[in-house]
């Protein structure tokens, strides 16, 4: 059975308006951009980017845990958690590098946001390559080897006493800015074919209860359809 025919049988145990959903909102992610947040210690925070890329259309958050392990608050992520792939880097003293080797592998450029120095804004950046934006947290900011490591800095014009936004408004400015460029321009920045059913498929399971028993049954019964004929 292939996924696409697992995805047509599993469609029928949920509901008509989450297939539509399912339809309406895939084609509307990216892994164009992606989102890392390095050691967020306040779960609030660090849940409203959750909600922010949900809302937002980005499809992947990269979370590093070396000091602050990472938790959700479900009164503000308000199930956004579900539909968002959340990679969490935390087998090691250290996890930067690994995510940062990893999002590299996978031709990512890295962009680490800072409110110092001569950085580029959300509406100058350069989206040409796959983008992964990084966050740090809300008193020190990103770790000396990220920005060191970063291929490029971006800030967020400010114009008030205060030196920084917090991390989850930095984050909905930020992404909002790049996603409105990317939807307005030319760059390839949706899934292609083959990601977008994986993606159906697996927010499809999400819904279904006991959905491995279901799914053995139903390749048994097309293994079977197919031995008949």
């Amino acid at each position: 059975m292939t996924d696409k025919q697992l995805l047509e049988k599993l469609s029928g145990f949920i509901t008509p308006n989450k297939r539509d959903l399912f339809d309406r909102i895939a084609p509307l992610r990216t892994r164009h951009v992606t989102v890392v947040m390095e050691d967020i210690h306040q779960s609030q925070n660090a849940s409203a980017v959750i909600r922010t890329c949900d809302l937002v259309g980005v499809q992947d958050v990269h979370v590093i845990e070396n000091r602050n392990k990472y938790t959700l608050n479900p009164d503000v992520t308000l199930g956004s958690s579900k539909w968002v792939d959340i990679h969490r880097y935390n087998k090691a003293d250290e996890n930067t590098s690994g995510c940062i080797e990893y999002l590299r592998k996978n031709g990512y450029r890295i962009i680490a946001t800072s409110p110092h120095g001569n950085a580029r804004t959300p509406e100058a950046i350069d989206l040409e390559r796959p983008t992964a934006i990084c966050f740090g947290t809300e008193l020190d900011g990103l770790s000396p080897s990220l920005l060191e490591g970063s291929d490029e800095h971006l800030r967020i014009p400010m114009h008030g006493f205060t030196e920084s936004f917090n991390i989850s408004a930095s984050a909905a400015i930020v992404l909002y800015t790049i996603m409105r460029r990317l939807r307005s321009g030319t760059i390839p920045w949706q899934l292609d074919d083959e990601a977008l059913l994986t993606l159906k498929l697996q927010w499809t399971r999400s819904m279904i209860q006991h959905v491995d028993r279901l799914e053995e049954r139903l390749r048994e019964d097309h293994e079977r359809e197919n031995d008949f004929h």
